[in-house]
């Protein structure tokens, strides 16, 4: 196994957001996810990611969101631990990036799906 499977699984999840397909997109998050290291947020769960997509793609808020470089961390065959650096840029001309530890399992139904995400780096984002 390499890191090709969370290759794979960062660009279907740029690409659905940045086709704006919910449901496509929510296909590959988890039900049992945890979000951490959201400002004022101790943890961000399932439900919370989809009202934030769905607001965000229905009002036209999300101009574009893109990854760039991968380190895997931990790999096994139904998990994979990586870092990427995610950039996500407004219609409102704003851009941030930030550091993200993300972990993407193989569910029962084998589609990869995130089910951790931690932010690192949220003041530019590089990868140690």
């Amino acid at each position: 196994m390499d890191s090709n499977i969370a290759k794979a699984w960062l660009t279907e999840m740029a690409r659905t957001a940045n086709s704006k397909d919910h449901a496509a997109h929510m296909k590959l998050i988890s039900r049992d996810v945890k979000v951490f290291g959201v400002p004022g947020f101790e943890v961000l769960g399932y439900d919370d990611w989809a009202k934030q997509c769905e607001h965000e793609f229905t009002h036209n808020i999300l101009a574009s969101v893109s990854y760039q470089g991968l380190k895997v961390r931990a790999m096994t065959p139904r998990r994979i631990m990586f870092e990427t650096v995610e950039t996500v840029a407004a219609t409102d001309g704003s851009r941030s990036s930030q550091t993200i530890e993300i972990l993407i399992e193989k569910e029962a139904d084998d589609i990869w799906r995130v089910t951790q995400e931690r932010i690192i780096d949220s003041g530019g984002g590089c990868l140690k």
